[in-house]
This record gives structure tokens, sequence and C-alpha cells, in this order.
């Protein structure tokens, strides 16, 4: 049986009766049947596997993580504790989070996490948990912590101490390049922007701005966050109120340019995959876990299609050490000796 993949209920319950360290990912009413164990989980109904992008409200991706774990705790976070989340850092080995999409937990973990202490003294990565894009309105992503209650309000953790030998570090895909048009600054740091900011040095109206340039929001903005290429998604434009909503907090002071137009979004992605597959295939390392956006699932047409070893859940945001947009997270193992 391979190690990542979709799994019956039934066989998830196997795993975690045998003691299996897991990560988990499935619709609500799957995850609420698992017994106590050694797992954390997050709603989403949609994955990629090894057949390709899917939907599935019946089975649920599992992540077995037990090969790659000398010791593992699972553990939650309230709003008020997650800032002290690396105090359970392992010396030797990596966090796994997930935050449900929508609470304040989310927002707070999204605004602040650059100033916890420690935060990036060790990998941290994992997602924002979701529903059917058809539900977002009728039901609340939930986490778990390795108990079939869910959890709307609070994060899950899982920190996993390596073998030794071994050595963990985290790679962020993402396919947009900033543009070299104007730069965006924003007076306000949050996930909304009322429609004032600086373009270019001039006072102006982002959303009348989006209008009149005729921007595609399928674009994201990027900018430059410590040499990292960070996106930002647009998830509405308001003409009327001049409200921008986005799907994580943009921040004073940093410089956002519209990501550049792909002329084939699919293909730019699939190129990137078969990189990757070819690094998998020589042995440099090995992906141990990932999990891909919501937005390139839907806008590079990913249903169906393959992305190589890159399988997992797809989610509302990813995490590594920040909150990110329409890019694929993943977790490589090395050895060391």
């Amino acid at each position: 049986m391979a190690r990542n993949g979709m799994r019956s209920v039934a066989d998830a319950v196997e795993m975690i009766k045998l003691g299996k360290t897991l990560l988990l990912a499935g619709d609500e009413t799957l995850l609420a049947q698992l017994p106590a164990g050694n797992w954390i989980a997050g709603t989403t109904v949609s994955f990629m596997t090894e057949d390709g992008g899917t939907t599935d409200k019946e089975r649920v991706f599992v992540t077995d993580l037990s090969d790659f774990t000398d010791r593992a705790i699972v553990k939650r976070y309230q709003i008020s504790e997650i800032p002290r989340i690396a105090n359970d850092y392992s010396a030797a080995g990596f966090t796994v989070l997930i935050v449900p999409s929508g609470s304040e937990i989310h927002a707070s973990f999204a605004k602040k996490v650059q100033s916890y202490e420690g935060v990036f003294n060790s990998p941290l990565l994992g997602w924002i948990s979701g529903v059917d894009i058809s539900e977002t309105k009728t039901r609340k992503p939930k986490v778990f912590a390795g108990t079939p209650e869910p959890l709307s309000d609070e994060a899950v953790a899982l920190h996993v101490t390596l073998p030794l030998g071994k050595l963990a570090h985290l790679e962020i895909i993402n396919l947009f390049l900033p543009s070299d048009g104007d730069t965006i600054l924003f007076h306000q740091e949050g996930f909304s922007c009322d429609g004032e900011c600086t373009i270019s040095g001039r006072p102006a109206n982002f959303a009348s701005y989006i209008a009149a340039q005729g921007i595609d929001t399928k674009l994201p903005l990027v900018a430059n966050y410590n040499g990292t290429m960070i996106n930002v998604s647009i998830q509405s434009v308001d003409a009327l109120t001049g409200k921008v909503q986005f799907y994580a907090p943009v921040f004073p002071g940093v410089e956002y340019r519209i990501a550049s137009p792909m002329e084939d979004y699919a293909s730019q992605f699939e190129q990137y995959m078969e990189i990757e597959q070819f690094m998998q295939d020589a042995g440099a390392c090995e992906t141990v876990f990932s999990c891909n956006c919501l937005l390139n699932f839907l806008h590079a047409g990913l249903q169906g299609k393959k992305t190589g070893s890159l399988i997992g859940p797809v989610t509302f945001g990813e995490i590594a050490y920040m909150l990110l947009n329409q890019t694929l997270v993943c977790l490589k193992v090395t050895d060391t000796a």
C-alpha cells in the first residue's frame, strides 16, 4: 500500500489502530467517525491524487508519516496560545499546523505569525481547512486533534521528531512573478481594503484601479517577503463600495504588484511538476507531504490532471511559516548521513 493517498474510512481506522502517525483530510462526516489516535486532520473535499485532481466525499486522504517519525505529539491551540507554538517545536523535526478557514484564529495567525517568537526555528507547514465551495455559506471548516471531536475555533498541530540522520525542509512552489507594472501600497493590514491605497506614489482607490485597468482577479498580488515571492489572492471586488477582499492579509509598508499574466496556467503547472518528478526519481530527496491551493485547482483546471509525487489535500490556504495563497507547499526529507 502506498504511503499517501485516498483511503476508505475503514482503512483509515485500521491504520489508526495500528498506531500510525497520520495527517488526514476529508469531509467532516468521515473524519468524525475515526477513533482516537496519533493523527490530526482538516476538512476538505478536493484532493490531488496519483490518478489526478478529484473531489471525493466518500474517502479521506491519508499521509502516513510513520516512517519519518521518531516521536510525534498532537496539540490543540486556542487563539491566546498559538503565539507560543514554537515552544513546542521538536529540536530535530518539523511541525504540521491545520487552521480552520474563516475562524478568528485563522485571521490572528495570518496577521501576527511573523512576530511569534522562534517561529522560524524549525520547519512549520500545513494548511487552512475548508469545505465544498458550494457549502461555504452553510458549513464551517473544521479541524481534528486525534479524536472524532470537530473543532471550528482552534488550530491543531502535530510536532514531529525525525529519526537520526534525517533532515526536513520546506519548499514553496509559486508559479507567479510580479509584473513590471504599478507598485501598490496599502495603508492598513488585513484581509480587506476599503479601497484607499497608494499606487505608484499617487493616492488611489484599489477597486476602481482594478476596474479601470481591466485586471484579471485570478492573478494575485505578489510581494517580496525577505527574498521569497508571496502571493495575496483577490477574493472579491465591490465596485459600489470600493471594498476589496483578500484571501490573505496585506501589510502596510510592503510593495505589491499584480502578478504577470500566464499564457497557459495549466501548462506552466505541468512543466513545474515534470521538474519535481525528475528530482524525486533522481533520489535527491523524498516528498513526504504536499498541499495545493484551491485557486490553483480551479484556475489551472487540475480536475483529472496529475501532479506527479505532489499529491495531497486541496486547501483554502497553505502554511509555510506564514499563510500563503495560490501556491503548492511540500515537505521534503533528506538523509544527512
